[in-house]
């Protein structure tokens, strides 16, 4: 994908819905401030990050991702890498949603990716937003206020576009990137489930593919819904879309991690 005209653009990787909430708040605040067309790209389908998609430099891009472990998701900012390019000065904001432990270094990381394929950044902001693993974690976040903040804050950056006072924003692009976190069970000793998948009560599942539809790596086959064939990175897309809750995890590891979350972090 090419284009020529200046646009709005709101790129996120969203698979419980909280990043693309954030990216399209920014942007379409952006829309409204500057009075441009806006288009979004949703790159939680497996098809979407296998396209390219190319700016121009008259454009703005606001893109939102998860923190994973402190980090943007393993299996997913290659993929970013690979199918975002702009067009050497391309203006874009960096949004990382997190479920209130930690933004870790996240933020950093989406600005080394973006600054390498031809990105300036010029504003980045760490959001909190409700925990995949828990709603008793940041409940409703982001709420309203949280939205009109990321308005808010959309609208001061396009007030520095338009009167063409946008600079590169600052950041360290030389210190090594902090490891991914290691996930503690209630006890404080690891936890270790990064083979753990969801399973599904057969007696509740009604196979209409829902869980097959939302998976941002194409691990559940629709004819096979009771099953996660491919690589499951704990996203929780299938459990939170699952109209007859269906799906849910059971491994001990993984359910112990959440409990140790939501008794240090629970609302």
């Amino acid at each position: 994908m090419s284009h020529t005209q200046r646009k709005i653009y709101s790129v996120y990787f969203s698979p419980t819905g909280s990043s693309r909430l954030a990216a399209r708040s920014v942007a379409y605040a952006l829309k409204r401030e500057l009075n441009a067309d806006i288009e979004d790209i949703d790159l939680t389908p497996p098809a979407a990050r296998s396209e390219q998609y190319c700016f121009d430099n008259a454009d703005t891009v606001v893109i939102a991702m998860p923190v994973y472990a402190g980090r943007l998701p393993n299996k997913i900012a290659p993929d970013i890498a690979r199918c975002l390019h702009g067009g050497g000065s391309t203006k874009l904001i960096a949004l990382c949603t997190h479920g209130k432990r930690s933004a870790g270094d996240a933020a950093r990381e989406l600005l080394l990716v973006a600054s390498q394929n031809g990105f300036m950044p010029i504003a980045a902001k760490s959001i909190v937003c409700e925990h995949a693993f828990s709603a008793k974690i940041a409940h409703g976040r982001p709420n309203a206020a949280d939205l009109a903040q990321l308005a808010s804050f959309g609208a001061d950056i396009a007030w520095r576009i338009a009167s063409d006072t946008v600079s590169p924003l600052p950041f360290d692009a030389d210190t090594p990137l902090a490891p991914y976190y290691t996930p503690l069970k209630e006890d404080g000793t690891g936890a270790h489930f990064l083979k753990a998948k969801p399973v599904t009560d057969a007696s509740r599942c009604t196979r209409c593919g829902k869980c097959a539809s939302v998976c941002p790596m194409g691990s559940i086959a629709a004819d096979e819904p009771d099953s996660t064939a491919g690589i499951c990175i704990k996203c929780q897309a299938c459990i939170k879309a699952c109209p007859a809750r269906a799906r849910r995890f059971l491994d001990g590891g993984f359910l112990s991690h959440v409990k140790m979350l939501e008794n240090t972090l629970g609302d």
